[in-house]
């Protein structure tokens, strides 16, 4: 046990050596029988089952359609592998509570932490103590206030969901340079929503267009259906619409519904089934929506173990995890919803 836990505090602490040992490990399994004998940066080496993982894992609790898929998906890639020991924290929206989840997993001395941090700030001095125990933390989707808290980060784009979908209204809306853009965001206070918003408004400067008006809701059906009916009363014609989220997006509609207005092309946001399925439809003002992965959870637990075990991605040359991936941010239409829909979380 000495040894493990030596072991993974190098894995923490001194990656330039450990990216040397891989190295090493990878060409003498490879010298024995370079047919055969999987290394650590090799598809066959990656699934083989290796020594027993124990991760720990936390999160917000699950009031929200994609962080009920964040839970689902991280249980389910947990359970693809039979070398990981998947040890699931509570969800809560209180700090505290995370913290001191977080706490138990290092007094139980587990291998790795999954981290969704409801707060990033309020959980970085414990994710640090995590690291500095020798436990790699695998920070999500809400990143940490020092690079030391994590030994890789798994984000979505936030800001590259503002520029797909902008691009997207600019593409639509080519040659209106008049054209009345309305925007309906999540959160303002969170830094997740300013950065859609500012990503969003980048790209419809490129094209000689802004916002010319906007509300916040909070992320639920009852926000979403309140602030878009605020919105409408306001703006008496709208060309396009973006709605930073999906699951506020069913009130959004049915606040489109209700005042029985059909002017405008609405482009969704976070890639839910619903919504997937209004934009197949081809009868709704939904006719886009932009993917923010629910699959970072689960990206997460795939690659503590990898980080644990010692071995790298497959399709990199680099023989160890990165330290940062941020997953792209598509937006899905009706030529390609085909494609996303079967992986979509519901609402």
């Amino acid at each position: 046990m000495l040894a493990v836990r030596t072991s993974r505090k190098m894995l923490v602490t001194t990656g330039a050596f450990l990216a040397v040992g891989a190295l090493v490990s990878g060409c003498t399994a490879g010298s024995e029988d370079t047919n055969t004998q999987p290394t650590n940066a090799s598809v066959e080496g990656n699934q083989a089952e290796g020594d027993q993982v124990v991760i720990g894992f936390s999160g917000p609790a699950a009031d929200h359609g994609w962080l009920g898929a964040i839970n689902s998906a991280a249980t389910a890639a947990a359970e693809e592998y039979p070398d990981v020991d998947l040890r699931v924290a509570e969800g809560t929206n209180d700090a505290n509570l995370q913290i001191s989840q977080v706490e138990q997993f290092i007094n139980d001395g587990v291998d790795a932490i999954v981290l969704l941090p409801t707060d990033g700030a309020a959980l970085t001095p414990v994710a640090i103590q995590a690291m500095e125990a020798g436990i790699p933390v695998i920070n999500v989707d809400r990143e940490f206030s020092s690079p030391f808290a994590a030994r890789t980060t798994v984000l979505g784009d936030n800001y590259g969901m503002g520029v797909s979908a902008g691009t997207y209204v600019c593409e639509q809306l080519e040659g209106n340079d008049e054209a009345v853009v309305a925007e309906i965001a999540g959160i303002d206070s969170l830094p997740l929503t300013q950065d859609r918003s500012k990503g969003f408004a980048d790209a419809l400067e490129s094209c000689g267009l802004d916002v010319d008006n906007r509300v916040a809701a909070d992320f639920t059906v009852q926000g979403g259906e309140a602030t878009t009916s605020q919105l409408l009363s306001a703006a008496p014609k709208i060309d396009a619409i973006w709605n930073h989220d999906d699951d506020q997006g069913v009130g959004v509609l049915a606040a489109i519904d209700n005042a029985g207005r059909d002017e405008f092309f609405m482009v969704g946001g976070a890639g839910s089934a619903n919504a997937m399925r209004e934009i197949e439809s081809g009868e709704s003002v939904l006719q886009a929506t932009v993917i923010y992965p629910s699959t970072q959870a689960a990206d997460g637990i795939r690659l503590a173990r990898l980080i644990v075990q010692n071995k790298a991605m497959s399709d990199l040359v680099e023989v160890e995890v990165p330290k940062r991936v941020v997953l792209n941010a598509p937006v899905v239409t009706s030529d390609n919803v085909d494609q996303y829909l079967p992986t979509a979380f519901e609402s």
